[in-house]
């Protein structure tokens, strides 16, 4: 005994109302603002949210309207300087009830539109044309940021529920993911058991995610005249063979591991070849560099295939006599939640109780925020949210009205079924 009077009772009220949410849950009724959803999710997509300082662009007016609708419910976000003008906006909504705490992580960044005249509606304009939303971010991925929000909106609405759930919305994930990285760095994942990013894959619940490296190799060889290349040591020749050495790697590999069953085949891409800065057909540049692009499945480890590259380009430099200078710009592993986690298993819930279909298992082929959550955060992470797979990063991007209400109606299910498991 306690020794601490009405312990015992209180104790075994707390017990009754648990065991009673835990029955019911299920049948929980929500109530969704479907038209705010979708006009939040308008607003966010007319928002350019390009990192691009020079041109005074940056995720700041998301996180700002992001904040906004917060602090409307009453909620109290925080929002922390990530970089100069580059925040990241977290928000805990408590359930009043003991229990464990789920995160909704999305990001505010966006890519370019690039060639605005190549797209057939404003790619800032969020148009809803047959049904779609139209614009940069609007599957990639502001209509899960909406989603996420709308969905523990309704939660709480709900009544009680264990728990809590934490929301971030993170700055940066389409560059060096420095919005994540500060999260955990912050210490944020701590008491966190679970993560649920709510990124474009087409209904797939994504629990495995391709690792990415990105390298640089710089060559430094001697310009001369390109009638005595005898004179000189040419930069671009040694990469050019150790692209060869490369792709003969990325075919070993695959032969070896296989494809992966949601990720298909690992890669090694070439991504771009800079000659020096001399711009004549006649001089041999005194330097070059060559960009690579590293995709990788999870049987694959980075140590090694980075010994193998090292290798590579050991040979390669001294075949020619041309200095190479490798830098490592990122190393994200490949993530892979178990399928048997309660995170990836509320979201089969979620998604099977809202659709009436059964879950079907998918792969990122990219790497998102989850990935560093998974790696450095140790969550159990997964991907899921509104939008094609495929769309993301392209002219006319879209997302279908129906996917983001779909979504938002999968996480609200979901957090439920998380927070009473």
């Amino acid at each position: 005994m306690s020794g601490i009077p009405g312990t015992a009772l209180s104790l075994s009220r707390l017990e009754q109302v648990e065991q009673r949410h835990q029955s019911s849950f299920m049948n929980t009724s929500f109530t969704f603002d479907h038209a705010r959803v979708v006009s939040f999710t308008q607003e966010l997509v007319r928002i350019e949210s390009v990192n691009r300082p020079e041109d005074g662009l940056s995720e700041a007016p998301v996180a700002e309207a992001v904040v906004a609708e917060m602090r409307s419910f009453g909620w109290n976000p925080v929002v922390e300087e990530v970089a100069p003008g580059r925040p990241n906006v977290i928000c805990v909504v408590e359930g009043g009830l003991p229990g464990p705490t789920l995160m909704f992580e999305g990001h505010s960044d966006v890519v370019t539109a690039g060639d605005k005249s190549q797209w057939t509606r404003d790619p800032f304009g969020a148009q809803i044309v047959d049904g779609r939303l139209y614009g940069r971010g609007s599957a990639d991925m502001k209509s899960g940021v909406a989603a996420m929000i709308y969905a523990t909106r309704a939660v709480e609405l709900a009544g009680p529920f264990p728990g809590r759930i934490l929301i971030g919305v993170l700055c940066d994930e389409e560059e060096m993911m420095i919005g994540v990285k500060h999260f955990v760095a912050a210490g944020h994942c701590q008491g966190v058991d679970g993560a649920i990013s709510a990124e474009p894959e087409a209904g797939e619940i994504c629990a495995v995610a391709k690792g990415a490296i990105r390298l640089r190799v710089d060559a430094h060889g001697v310009m001369a005249h390109g009638a005595m290349p005898e004179k000189g040591a040419n930069p671009i020749t040694v990469l050019t063979r150790a692209t060869v050495g490369l792709t003969d790697l990325q075919l070993r590999l695959q032969e070896e591991f296989g494809p992966h069953e949601h990720l298909g085949k690992m890669s090694i891409t070439p991504t771009y070849l800079e000659g020096g800065t001399i711009e004549q057909l006649n001089v041999i540049p005194a330097d070059a560099t060559l960009g690579i692009d590293i995709r990788t499945t999870p049987a694959i480890d980075h140590p090694t295939l980075l010994d193998d590259v090292n290798r590579i380009l050991d040979e390669s430099a001294a075949a020619t006599g041309v200095n190479l200078e490798l830098t490592i710009i990122d190393d994200r592993p490949s993530a892979d939640t178990p399928i048997d986690s309660k995170v990836v298993q509320a979201l089969v819930a979620g998604h099977e109780k809202v659709t009436g279909e059964p879950a079907v298992f998918g792969g990122v082929p990219g790497t998102t925020d989850g990935t560093i959550l998974w790696r450095d955060g140790g969550l159990d992470s997964v991907v899921y949210g509104p939008g094609g797979k495929w769309i993301a990063h392209q002219v006319d991007e879209y997302v279908e009205v129906a996917e983001i209400i779909q979504a938002t109606e999968v996480f609200a299910h979901a957090a439920l079924a998380f927070l009473h498991s």
